[in-house]
């Protein structure tokens, strides 16, 4: 679980995606869980929480950055 960076230049834009660690950064997923948008300064985070708690339980990794915005949500990773 990571995030996949979309968006103009300056202007960032992140989707929350499970992917394969060997895939790019911004390539090959095999599923959206929702948006962060850092620039927003109301709720800038969505995510589909039933879909992050079934891929936790099957063993999804999630990245430090994800980690720290499944905890805001109060999705225990």
């Amino acid at each position: 679980m990571r995030l996949a960076r979309y968006g103009a230049k300056k202007k960032p834009f992140y989707r929350i995606v499970v992917a394969d660690s060997r895939s790019p950064r911004d390539g090959r997923f095999l599923e959206i869980l929702g948006t962060f948008n850092p620039l927003r300064e109301t709720e800038n985070l969505e995510i589909n929480q039933e879909k992050a708690v079934s891929w936790l339980k099957k063993g999804v990794q999630p990245s430090t950055t994800v980690k720290s915005l499944l905890k805001k949500k109060g999705i225990e990773a």
